[in-house]
């Protein structure tokens, strides 16, 4: 025998009625799948795939990487901090059958798809360039097959093109702006959280029923994509629902440490309300500026993006009684069970309850656990095809699902009233649950917002 077959191949690449052969099988990683025959072992290969992104070449080993840009410093890192550490325990559970994670993506069996997942991060500094080029360094170092972390929706944007033009998938954890899944949606970037529009339709009917029709308010709007359009959403909404008159809206670059340039200017127009969609840092220091100006109580504080650690960093007698729309507060554990599960693991972990920041990250990565096990693939065309089925999944509260259109994620959003010291059960108990509203009803049509979300390959 000549130890070839009759197409020129040795023993070892031949292919036979089964499949492909163990050698070619090693060599195509994890595009080749082993499924049991009637006696015997069968490799199979369901078509021929082009490389692209770091596929294979990402999943071939015995560990997956997963690469977060996350703001550690400046205006944002406590938020963000609190975000790696949801994606840090998520990445924990899947690893280790925990049974959150298998309750969310049952499939989950120590890894995903026979691999060990790792996160790999480095500080973005909410800086859009310094987030990419971490990533960039990700996808050199690593072969990371799915990207996250933004806080800042400029991030959040700026990674949505790039994982757009990588062809790797992207999760940006906190992103409020209204394009982040409009006009700069991408095939690639799949939104978990809710954003400014859902916030501003959750939140004014909460107003307007509170204080009436026809008041005058004052915005504080950080210059970029999520202020400008988180502070149109709240106030198309207030003006048209209800007769609201805007008298200035005053705007800030990010990382502003002195505001009474902006508060002078409230403090003489005359408005009612002060809607502060300023965030982080920057909404710390601006409320309590607010206050020390003399603004604050006499003007009715309004935050329609609830700001994780608010209360704790801006102090109690700012935040009570302070109305804000907000994905998540730990008090659900009452009614949800899994957001109990995910409170009580997260707390023993870290000492603290979670904000919403890091429930946001854990259910970011447990939703592409579930999509890539159920997928049985690692191939990103293939995870997106599935994912925009728009199949119901749980999540921390309730059943949600994301939009085929957009990949808006359709999940309820939650108005909260802050709690005066004396009413607060403990250290951490600031906020109270005043109304939980559907998805549906506050999310805009997919189309509204000029999302086009661009090819697969």
């Amino acid at each position: 025998m000549s130890g070839y077959d009759d197409r020129g191949r040795s023993e070892g690449e031949a292919v036979g009625k089964e499949g492909i052969s163990r050698r070619d099988a090693l060599r195509l990683g994890t595009g080749a799948v082993l499924i049991p025959g009637l006696g015997h072992v069968s490799w199979v290969f369901a078509q021929d795939k082009p490389a692209m992104g770091t596929w294979p070449a990402g999943s071939q080993g015995d560990t997956v990487y997963i690469g977060a840009a996350v703001p550690l410093t400046g205006t944002y890192a406590v938020q963000g901090a609190d975000e790696l550490k949801g994606w840090e325990l998520a990445v924990e559970h899947m690893n280790t059958n925990h049974e959150l994670m298998k309750k969310l993506a049952p499939k989950v069996d120590k890894g995903v798809l026979g691999k060990k997942v790792e996160l790999v991060s480095a500080d973005s500094g909410a800086k859009p360039n310094q987030a990419v080029q971490a990533q960039q360094t990700f996808i050199n170092q690593k072969k990371v097959i799915l990207m996250t972390g933004s806080t800042s929706s400029a991030v959040a944007v700026a990674l949505n093109k790039f994982a757009q033009r990588e062809k790797i998938l992207y999760m940006p954890g906190i992103s409020g702006s209204n394009d982040t899944t409009g006009k700069d949606c991408v095939r690639y970037g799949f939104r978990q959280g809710y954003f400014g529009e859902m916030a501003a339709n959750a939140i004014g009917p909460i107003l307007l029923k509170q204080f009436g029709k026809n008041r005058k308010m004052a915005f504080m709007t950080p210059d970029y994509t999520y202020g400008h359009t988180t502070t149109e959403s709240t106030e198309r909404f207030l003006r048209d629902k209800g007769g609201w008159k805007t008298v200035t809206n005053q705007v800030s670059p990010l990382g502003t440490q002195d505001f009474s340039q902006y508060l002078t200017n409230i403090a003489n127009s005359g408005a009612e309300f002060l809607i502060n969609v300023n965030w982080g840092r920057d909404a710390v220091l601006s409320s309590q500026q607010a206050k020390q100006f003399g603004i604050l109580p006499k003007m009715t504080l309004v935050l329609p993006y609830q700001i994780p650690f608010f209360a704790k960093e801006a102090g109690v007698d700012i935040s009570a009684g302070v109305f804000a729309a907000t994905d998540f507060w730990w008090t659900l554990e009452e009614k949800y069970p899994l957001s109990k599960m995910f409170v009580d693991a997260f707390h023993k972990k870290y000492g603290y309850r979670p904000e919403w920041g890091a429930e946001n990250a854990y259910v970011s990565f447990a939703h592409w656990a579930r999509m890539v096990t159920e997928t049985g693939s690692f191939y990103p065309p293939d995870i997106i095809k599935h994912w925009e089925k728009g199949e119901t999944i749980p999540s921390l509260v309730g059943d949600v699902h994301y939009r085929p259109e957009d990949h808006q994620c359709v999940r309820p959003v939650f108005v909260v009233r802050g709690k005066a010291k004396k009413d607060m059960r403990n250290d951490e108990d600031f906020w109270e649950v005043v109304d939980e509203v559907k998805g549906e009803e506050v999310i805009q049509k997919p189309d509204a917002f000029g999302c086009k979300l661009g090819d697969y390959t």
